[in-house]
């Protein structure tokens, strides 16, 4: 279970991180004004929190799994959001990454 806890909450980081992101461009770059930057700043401020919620307590291991996980979410938020069709390359990339994450975070660790 703490795994699966562990996924939803890298989910939930990177739908929070990559969507405050994409508000941030669209009110800046795409003129679509402030109240879409100051979602963006609040949704950037939530996926801060959400990652605190991880069941392991080290900061750097989180970060660098997430990174993997914001990868891979870039690319199927630019899919359903903007049009984007990765090529196989940027499939095989963001699994390269998501492999990480799993040796980062998931790996049998001795006591």
């Amino acid at each position: 279970m703490t795994i699966v806890r562990s996924v939803v909450l890298f989910v939930l980081a990177a739908i929070a991180e990559i969507g405050g992101a994409w508000l941030i461009w669209q009110g800046w770059r795409e003129h679509r004004g402030l109240w879409w930057i100051a979602a963006g700043v609040l949704a950037l401020g939530a996926y801060g929190f959400v990652t605190t919620f991880q069941p392991d307590p080290n900061f750097g291991r989180i970060l660098a799994a997430y990174g993997g996980v914001f990868v891979a979410g870039s690319l199927i938020w630019a899919v359903l959001l903007d049009g984007f069709r990765p090529d196989r390359w940027d499939l095989l990339g963001a699994a390269c990454c998501l492999l990480g994450v799993a040796v980062i975070m998931y790996a049998p660790r001795g006591a």
